[in-house]
């Protein structure tokens, strides 16, 4: 479990990287391939424009965590990593013994690149395995084996403090035994934290149309829920409890940056498609990005950021917002915190009808939070909190 004692959100940056060598086939994320070269130079000058930009909004603030995401950030030169560092340092400052993640693809692992980015400051990876079972690694467009990724994981264990690694479960034809087998089999390779993600089909992906298809089913919701039980039942016997519905960690080794998100702090969204959740002067104000990659560079270069829309959150929004994080995190969500942002309390009749279902439940430090079996319907019981 979380120790509550110290759960200030932090003031974290994220740098989306668009770029991928393949789209897999699951994926509804902002990435993109590109058959020709990507002039990295040019997307550090704007990635320096854009947090110039940035730091004129949110003012001096002290850089809890910073987070590559993608895309596949692994394919960026470890120079370009460095220079978006020090850009990021000089326009807020980052704090010593920051979190600083890069996510990684087995398939674009190398020893050399690894060792670049631990030597620009990169202190945590994320590695992108998904299977630890070849057909399905195929299956899901992966370009790695099985066996590529067990040496990326043993060369990033080697050379980074923090590791962790996705899976993907709830494929085709997948029961709880070969999950709990593949589950545990992943827990062995000395992971200090590992997400576990159920798979969806996504509209806009290549497996939403052939699902639509009929051509690729997935498991029920009744076997879904197995599966889910299961990694929760694994992951604690093996000291990976959830922190969060679908993050697990050895005590201390929850992902600061994600935390930022579901405790509602204030973040910084930098790059392609990036989202970001910043505090004014006398507002907080959500702000998106263009999508495209050459659209945002070439707005950034226009006008010094590539900020698509930005909207000035309403408290009611803001309070939605925080409830529907918090009650993701095992610790739940701070009360005292929502109701100074939301101006009311919790409904006594919808609260008492959620906790008679053994849904929800307060905690002896003034929070609320999900129970177990209230983690499985997560959406309606935000749904029926916030109405």
């Amino acid at each position: 479990m979380i120790d509550t004692a110290d759960v200030a959100p932090g003031f974290g940056v994220y740098v989306h990287w668009p770029f991928c060598a393949a789209k897999c086939p699951y994926c509804d994320f902002n990435s993109h391939v590109r058959h020709q070269p990507v002039d990295e130079l040019r997307f550090v000058e704007s990635f320096k424009r854009e947090i110039a930009h940035m730091r004129s909004l949110t003012g001096p603030r002290e850089v809890s965590s910073l987070f590559f995401g993608g895309g596949t950030p692994s394919l960026m030169r470890p120079e370009t990593v460095e220079a978006i560092l020090n850009a990021v340092d000089a326009a807020w400052t980052v704090a010593a013994g920051a979190e600083i993640t890069l996510e990684a693809n087995p398939s674009s692992v190398d020893a050399g690149r690894f060792r670049g980015y631990r030597a620009a400051g990169v202190n945590r990876v994320s590695l992108g395995v998904q299977a630890l079972n070849d057909d399905d690694l195929r299956f899901l467009g992966r370009l790695h084996s099985v066996s590529e990724a067990l040496q990326a994981i043993d060369l990033a264990r080697e050379l980074f403090p923090r590791l962790s690694f996705d899976l993907i479960y709830a494929r085709p034809g997948q029961t709880v035994a070969d999950w709990a087998k593949e589950l545990d089999r992943a827990i062995g390779y000395a992971v200090d934290h590992l997400s576990a993600y159920q798979l969806t089909i996504e509209q806009g992906t290549r497996f939403f149309d052939l699902h639509e298809a009929g051509r690729l089913q997935v498991p029920d919701g009744d076997l879904a829920a197995d599966l889910y039980q299961a990694t929760q039942e694994i992951t604690t016997g093996r000291g990976l409890p959830a922190y969060e519905v679908s993050n697990h960690a050895r005590p201390g080794s929850e992902s600061r940056h994600n935390l930022t998100y579901w405790r509602y702090g204030d973040y910084v969204g930098l790059g392609a498609g990036a989202h970001g959740r910043i505090s004014g002067a006398n507002a907080k104000l959500a702000t998106a990005n263009f999508r495209m990659p050459e659209t945002w560079l070439e707005t950034v270069e226009e006008q010094g950021n590539g900020i698509e829309s930005i909207e000035r959150l309403e408290q009611e929004t803001q309070a939605d917002e925080m409830m529907l994080m918090g009650l993701r995190l095992s610790e739940g969500l701070d009360l005292r915190r929502w109701e100074a942002l939301s101006r009311r309390t919790i409904d006594t009749e919808k609260e008492q009808f959620l906790t008679d279902l053994r849904f929800i439940e307060r905690t002896g430090d003034g929070r609320l939070r999900c129970t177990p079996s209230g983690m499985m319907v997560l959406d309606a019981v935000v749904a029926d909190l916030a109405m």
